[in-house]
């Protein structure tokens, strides 16, 4: 659940895996160069890259799936600088349909003798569907995403499961940001009949819940995840189910309670960023606003590489805000560490300086 108040301080309930940096298959050294530049956050330097690769005439015999490939990166780089309407542009200006066969394998039998199906990057699909919504056409991409729904619907394998799973959460959240709650809640409860001891997606399912002021359900839905990993031991089933609880405290205002919940999750896991800050939170709601400063100033000290995101660094200058008259040069401060820290995508504006 997302939640806000009026200083600007958001609760964190998951950690998610991006959707832009999907394993894909590397094809030559250039394409290993963009991979690695891509984890590091480079985006920069990727757009340059691309560029300069796409422009050159001896790349106008690229295979058709290198140019792909190229053109993949380049829109991934211009979203990660939220550069949405270049991105959206340059896919829209470069696949103007992307069940084309002149996108697929078997129409080069000479190029691809063995491989079928579509060339086109997962990627690219994901992309031409959520960047409209960045834009102001809410609707296209709500169109778009059911779209793609169903296409990964009607693939096989396990990376074609965490597709659908991505995009159904994807349009779960277009929806919530709607207060679209019933239709979130259909759409959770058809996922969880396909795979009903996903402890995740049941979790949503109980952060939905919360949103619309269902406790006493999203309780059920809580107990449900702990009963499953109880009986699963599920790779961080613990501390997904102590975030759980402490949520359920949290919207209570049982702050202490959260607390505790938050303290055993950080005890087994100081990398779980969602606890970090939510923990954070509860001590400022407790009046406690050192205590509450110094748990996201050490996080950041201790996993700066995990913790550097732009909630917890939101959260951390509106609290600075509250407690310093002079927040301005400690914020600064923060906003040059973090410069020379953080990727080429991190929203440096979020220190407000």
């Amino acid at each position: 659940m997302d939640s806000s108040t009026h200083h600007h301080l958001t609760t964190a309930t998951t950690t998610a895996s991006d959707p832009l940096l999907q394993p894909s298959t590397l094809i030559s050294a250039d394409i290993q160069s963009l991979q690695s530049l891509a984890l590091r956050g480079s985006w920069r330097s990727i757009l340059d890259t691309t560029e300069k690769s796409l422009s050159l005439p001896s790349n106008h015999h690229l295979h058709p799936h290198h140019h792909l490939i190229l053109l993949n990166f380049s829109a991934v780089a211009l979203s990660k600088l939220r550069r949405y309407a270049d991105a959206l542009t340059l896919i829209e200006s470069s696949i103007s349909d992307f069940d084309s066969p002149s996108h697929r394998f078997e129409s080069y039998p000479q190029l691809y003798p063995s491989a079928v199906g579509s060339m086109i990057p997962f990627a690219l699909r994901w992309l031409h569907a959520v960047l409209p919504s960045f834009v102001g056409r809410r609707s296209d991409s709500i169109d778009r995403l059911y779209v793609l729904l169903s296409f990964a619907r009607s693939r096989d394998g396990g990376a074609w499961r965490r597709r659908v799973d991505l995009v159904s959460s994807t349009i779960i959240s277009c929806h919530c940001s709607q207060k679209e709650y019933l239709v979130c809640v259909g759409l959770l409860n058809d996922l969880i009949s396909r795979d009903e001891h996903n402890v995740e997606l049941i979790s949503k399912l109980g952060y939905v819940e919360l949103q619309f002021g269902d406790i006493e359900g999203a309780k059920l839905t809580f107990s449900r995840v702990e009963k499953l990993v109880s009986e699963n031991d599920v790779e961080g089933g613990r501390n997904l189910v102590g975030r759980n609880k402490a949520l359920v405290y949290l919207v209570g205002k049982d702050y202490v309670s959260a607390v505790r919940e938050y303290d055993e999750c950080i005890e087994r896991d100081d990398f779980d960023v969602v606890a970090i800050n939510n923990k954070a939170l509860c001590l400022m709601y407790l009046r406690d606003l050192s205590d509450s400063i110094k748990v996201l100033e050490s996080s950041l000290e201790r996993v700066p590489t995990v913790a550097l995101n732009e909630t917890l660094v939101v959260n951390l200058c509106s609290m600075y805000e509250l407690a310093y008259v002079n927040h301005t040069d400690i914020k600064r401060t923060l906003s040059n560490w973090i410069a020379r820290l953080a990727p080429d995508d991190f929203d440096s504006s979020c220190t407000r300086v």
